[in-house]
């Protein structure tokens, strides 16, 4: 199963950084990739890492987000940065056979955060 957690109210330039927490599956059979959903939005892809750390994806225009991963704890964390009013959303980890920013190629879904951002 995976676990997001992190999100939370922020002001317009602060960061947070989100977890999901993967349990329960086999930690080499996924990759994880994070999506967000705003209001009245489709779901979009945010970013995916690879089974090789270096092979790191981002599908949003702005760089202001990275991924780190612990493999001890079979966690991925994505930092979010400089964030804006616009990056309110609910942000999903999802567990995919191959990075995609598409979100009909997840195959598990963890419950979401909720990030909003205040101007």
């Amino acid at each position: 199963q995976l676990q997001a957690s992190g999100g939370g109210l922020v002001q317009a330039g602060g960061s947070l950084r989100l977890s999901c927490a993967v349990s329960g599956i086999t930690w080499d059979d996924y990759v994880i990739g994070w999506f967000r959903q705003a209001p009245g939005k489709e779901r979009e892809g945010v970013s995916c890492m690879g089974v090789d750390s270096w092979n790191t994806h981002y599908y949003l225009p702005e760089s202001r987000f990275t991924l780190s991963r612990s493999d001890a704890t079979k966690t991925v964390y994505l930092h979010l940065k400089n964030l804006q009013p616009e990056d309110t959303a609910v942000y999903y980890c999802g567990g995919l056979i191959r990075c995609s920013s598409y979100y009909h190629d997840v195959r598990k879904w963890g419950q979401g955060t909720l990030v909003t951002v205040s101007s």
